[in-house]
């Protein structure tokens, strides 16, 4: 593992080849690639009021493996200053945290 970056840290994934960007959960870090459990960051605000209003999910974080090659850079979901992190977002959107809304 990489010094920071432990198994179930929150995480941002920026991915090439297509461009992508996900949200997520770290499982696992090798050389041959990344496994998160993650939703693509297109879609968050989307889920986030999907799961505040209870509706029936439509959307949700996937389990993908993604080949080193396609990661351009994985930074961890901290505030920066006034902006909020991710899982801060959804804190205050839903009203439990990422790990409660998941489970064991």
């Amino acid at each position: 593992m990489i010094e920071g970056f432990d198994i179930s840290s929150l995480v941002i994934l920026n991915l090439v080849n297509p461009k992508e960007k996900f949200f997520g959960v770290l499982n696992a870090l090798s050389p041959a690639g990344i496994t998160v459990r993650a939703i693509n960051l297109d879609s968050f605000e989307d889920w986030l009021r999907q799961i505040a209003r209870e509706d029936e999910p439509n959307l949700g974080l996937i389990t993908m493996f993604v080949p080193l090659f396609r990661v351009e850079r994985i930074f961890l979901d901290e505030p920066s200053g006034a902006i909020k992190s991710f899982a801060q977002r959804f804190e205050d959107v839903v009203g439990m945290t990422l790990q409660e809304y998941l489970g064991p």
